[in-house]
């Protein structure tokens, strides 16, 4: 079945959505989920080898048309900034820093300002490397939830923004605007 498309000078809905998911660090199983569909499906659609029903149609234009709100995760953010434990929350795909608590920032021996919307990258001890590297074999990325990671980590020796040695705790959150969240506890000092 072909869809006649309502706009035929607007891009293909394969390289609309592409460029929807790029500009947002969104996954393909993330809109899948979203639009109930299987994660091959939305490939199939991005190659421009499969169509949309016209029911789905409607439903990816309306996520295509979605606009982000940046106060959408205002709430979110006032919480992981008033929390008692030493807590951050980063983009899960490039690592930026959203949010940390007064306590993080005493661990960290610096002021989150700084840092706001920048990779923590930079930061990450070989043992948080490590455990990066391995978040696949464990489900991280699956649409299921692979729950709460614990990384045991040494020091990082920075002035700029010190880890300690610690047990953290990794946990996945939806974001407001189709991201994941990585929200990052310590739990234990070693």
């Amino acid at each position: 079945m072909t869809v006649t498309f309502p706009d035929r000078n607007r891009l293909p809905v394969g390289r609309q959505l592409r460029r929807f998911r790029r500009l947002r660090g969104i996954k393909q199983d993330h809109v899948a989920a979203l639009l109930g569909v299987s994660q091959g499906l939305i490939s199939r659609w991005e190659a421009g080898l499969h169509t949309p029903s016209p029911a789905l149609y409607r439903r990816l234009e309306k996520l295509l048309a979605s606009k982000v709100d940046p106060a959408a995760d205002a709430a979110l953010r006032r919480l992981i900034e008033n929390a008692v434990a030493p807590v951050h929350l980063i983009c899960d795909a490039s690592h930026v820093l959203l949010a940390a608590s007064a306590a993080r920032e005493a661990e960290w021996g610096s002021r989150a300002t700084p840092f706001l919307g920048t990779s923590l990258w930079r930061f990450a001890t070989s043992e948080i490397v490590a455990s990066e590297e391995r978040l696949p074999d464990r489900g991280w990325f699956e649409e299921t939830d692979p729950g709460m990671v614990l990384v045991e980590t040494g020091g990082n020796g920075s002035r700029d923004m010190r880890i300690l040695p610690s047990t953290l705790a990794w946990e996945r959150i939806a974001l407001a605007d189709g991201r994941i969240g990585r929200l990052v506890t310590t739990i234990a000092f070693a």
